[in-house]
């Protein structure tokens, strides 16, 4: 009637419900009765899913007209499902925009941002072979331009802007900051006059590539890649504000005018504009 020493040890040793056949107790030991210790079982995976078995969501991932299924462990961060993107079109993580109802922020989970099945993943951002391909006429045509305005009276003090630049500042200006450079604000730079004389804001559209130039009348919405040129001047007397034009076409006629352009943005706007804020 006296128990046997180790019995109740080894009844806690056996895991619950990983028996043998049948789900014995009995099973697992050797024909002399001695109890035979597996080793543990580890998790395997063949590499064809990315979860790992842990929980995936379905993804469309939108880039440059290219359209990607994804299943993706949902409890990967932003960082990691760059890496994806990476694999899929080649694009460096460092060049990529990720937009998820904003940007996609990269040490958080898609969980934590509640991701979704079936949630459209935004991708903006070029490969360095075609930065190249795009920017060197651009850049060929910016040269153009500057040498053509060195020839020139100061921009300032041509008729065309003095007509505008003659009113004054606009009452909502937006602050400047001389002598430094900012990243693009979140919202539309605004409190700028159009060559008219009217109100006008600039909203920066990364996720969608284009440009919106905005007046109480109407909204211009341009594609970044339709803009061959920009052109800026400081204001005399103002210096810490620009005159900026975009062109859309071949000849000056084609240029649009803003005026009393914060000089903190407008290295901002170059780049943004001329393809190539993914250094910025």
């Amino acid at each position: 009637g006296a128990e046997e020493p180790g019995m109740e040890a080894e009844a806690q040793e056996l895991p619950l419900g990983c028996g043998g056949a049948g789900g014995s107790p009995a099973a697992g030991r050797s024909p002399e009765g001695e109890e035979r210790r597996e080793p543990p079982q580890a998790s395997v995976s063949n590499g064809g899913d990315e979860g790992g078995g842990r929980e995936l969501v379905e993804l469309k991932v939108i880039w440059n007209k290219n359209k990607y299924d994804v299943k993706f462990c949902l409890d990967s961060t932003g960082a990691e499902l760059k890496q994806k993107i990476h694999s899929l079109t080649g694009l460096p993580p460092a060049m990529q925009k990720v937009m998820f109802k904003g940007l996609l922020p990269e040490e958080k989970t898609l969980r934590e941002i509640k991701v979704t099945n079936g949630a459209k993943i935004m991708v903006v951002g070029s490969t360095i072979n075609d930065v190249l391909a795009v920017n060197t006429p651009k850049e060929a045509a910016q040269q153009e331009v500057k040498a053509e305005e060195n020839k020139k009276e100061p921009l300032c003090r041509q008729k065309q802007h003095r007509k505008v630049l003659d009113k004054g500042k606009p009452d909502d200006v937006m602050p400047s900051v001389k002598g430094v450079q900012e990243r693009l604000p979140t919202v539309p730079l605004s409190g700028m006059y159009n060559k008219s004389g009217g109100k006008v804001r600039l909203t920066f559209k990364l996720e969608q590539d284009q440009l919106w130039i905005g007046t109480k009348e109407r909204t211009e919405k341009l594609p970044m890649g339709s803009i061959k040129n920009v052109v800026s001047e400081p204001i005399e007397g103002h210096e810490d504000y620009h005159m900026m034009a975009f062109q859309l076409g071949p000849t000056e006629a084609s240029y649009y005018w803003v005026y009393w352009v914060p000089t903190q943005y407008v290295d901002a706007i170059k780049d943004t504009v001329l393809g190539k804020w993914q250094y910025f």
